[in-house]
């Protein structure tokens, strides 16, 4: 794979909480060939790594990046102004197969739940999804999944919006009718997701959150644990590998 840097002029800046920002970034040549579950590396000024951010949507050339304030990088980068550009590496990562004959059951928790939206938009008829968040406050993105054609099923750890309760509970309900499941959100969730997959013999596929520096698989501190189908154990990268891998073969 090709990796080049190119700067992306930001046409439209939107702030969805307090801590959360709505990035529409664009260039041509990037969008037409990102793919559900893919990311971009982002560099910071003033900072010599980059931020990985996952891709939200791919609306024509534009690319649409929705992300949360967690450390000095990021709250830097939301100080962008609409007109600047950012410089991207992009798409990186092995994202979401996403069949149009299948029914796939997208969960999505907290800030994993932007990166399910493009894949959403790629599914056929009769998908479902499950959004979680911790509460009203946090929930982001409701109108753009309703438009997406899927049942859209959200939930709140507190019970002040949607279903109280976790994502697990509606996916017991849906799982049986649907081919396969593909989510992203914090390891415990996936955990959980790929247990009720595996229990309810449901094909699973994760997108691993995991801290990264280079972003191409050089560095290998992004490393995930793997079991192997003969046994054995190995390391793969979730920059190179991932970040999308079989929930099979995570070793949780």
């Amino acid at each position: 794979m090709k990796f080049d840097a190119q700067d992306c002029l930001l046409v439209e800046k939107n702030k969805l909480t307090p801590t959360i920002y709505d990035f529409r970034l664009r260039n041509a040549e990037l969008a037409g060939i990102t793919r559900p579950g893919q990311f971009a590396h982002l560099l910071v000024p003033g900072k010599t790594l980059r931020r990985p951010i996952s891709i939200c949507d791919v609306q024509g050339d534009i690319i649409r990046l929705v992300f949360e304030i967690r450390g000095e990088g990021t709250k830097i980068l939301a100080e962008t102004e609409v007109g600047q550009t950012i410089n991207m590496i992009c798409p990186l990562g092995n994202g979401f197969d996403i069949p149009k004959d299948k029914k796939i059951v997208f969960v999505g928790g907290g800030i994993g739940v932007p990166p399910m939206l493009y894949s959403a938009k790629n599914a056929g008829e009769g998908s479902v999804v499950i959004n979680g968040f911790r509460d009203k406050s946090a929930v982001i993105l409701t109108e753009d999944f309703r438009n997406t054609g899927c049942r859209l099923i959200e939930t709140t750890d507190n019970g002040s919006y949607g279903i109280h309760g976790f994502v697990t509970a509606p996916l017991e309900e849906v799982i049986d009718d649907c081919d396969m499941v593909c989510a992203c959100g914090p390891t415990p969730m996936l955990r959980n997701i790929a247990k009720a997959a595996a229990e309810h013999g449901k094909e699973c596929f994760v997108s691993l959150e995991q801290r990264m520096a280079c972003g191409i698989g050089a560095c290998l501190g992004c490393a995930v644990g793997i079991n192997r189908a003969d046994g054995s154990f190995t390391y793969k990268h979730v920059c190179k590998d991932g970040p999308v891998f079989n929930a099979k073969e995570v070793a949780w």
